[in-house]
């Protein structure tokens, strides 16, 4: 089991950053991977005391494309996943979100009307 623990923060500039919490000593080994290939560049740098390291992964410009992009973060040591992030990118993409949004719509609409009708009923 691995010892340390990833919570993602931003991204910004095409490098995606996460704060990694490790519970044992030395520099925590990251590997970052898409579809299946190591991410070259991928720094880790401490951030004070208590085992906080700050996790940076440049994503490349050939790993930006339509569709779903997911890029898997793993413990280099036992090969344990910390956690992940994704792009999603192209026109396809945009179908899908205003077919979310409209189901979203819809389903306000029928707790609008139901929560009007419950206050009509108990006045």
């Amino acid at each position: 089991m691995s010892t340390l623990t990833l919570t993602p923060t931003k991204m910004r500039f095409g490098i995606w950053q996460g704060l990694i919490q490790q519970n044992g000593t030395g520099v925590p080994q990251i590997k970052v991977t898409h579809l299946g290939n190591d991410i070259p560049d991928v720094q880790v740098t401490e951030q004070g005391d208590g085992g906080q390291w700050l996790l940076q992964v440049p994503v490349p410009a050939e790993a930006i494309a339509d569709g779903v992009q997911v890029f898997v973060i793993s413990d280099a040591t036992d090969d344990e996943k910390l956690g992940q992030f994704t792009l999603i990118a192209g026109e396809a993409l945009g179908d899908d979100i205003r077919g979310e949004v409209a189901l979203l719509r819809e389903e306000l609409d029928m707790l609008k009307r139901a929560f009007r009708r419950h206050c009509v009923e108990t006045s």
